[in-house]
């Protein structure tokens, strides 16, 4: 049986936009809106309960980087900050990355609720 290698463990060097010691950012290869990115520790984990103390600092430094890269590249009007932490929550690839997900005014008729939005009838109250 062949392992199937991780997509995040080695990212080719023209993909990283950012980065620090302990991890890196990436456009989002499907991306939900203009600017979206992906924060990604360097070492292979799944969840960000496994994240040391050293990798969430690291981790909340270079989102509030990727902030401000986005803020002056895209100009977006708020964003959505999220992880996907399991099957059951939507995770695909099995290495922990949080999404960084400028929004737009307009992009949909009403954003309220945000994040609730994952189960669309909770989103809404």
């Amino acid at each position: 049986m062949t392992i199937k290698p991780c997509i995040f463990c080695r990212p080719r060097p023209e993909e990283v936009i950012l980065e620090n010691c302990k991890a890196y950012a990436k456009y989002d290869k499907y991306p939900v809106s203009q600017g979206h990115l992906l924060i990604i520790p360097k070492r292979h984990f799944r969840s960000v309960i496994e994240a040391t103390e050293e990798e969430l600092s690291a981790l909340w430094n270079l989102l509030t980087m990727a902030r401000s890269y986005l803020d002056e590249k895209f100009t977006p009007d708020g964003y959505n900050i999220g992880i996907n932490d399991g099957t059951a929550a939507g995770q695909t690839v099995m290495h922990l990355h949080i999404h960084l997900i400028p929004r737009y005014v307009g992009d949909i008729p009403d954003p309220r609720g945000g994040v609730r939005g994952v189960i669309p009838d909770k989103q809404h109250y």
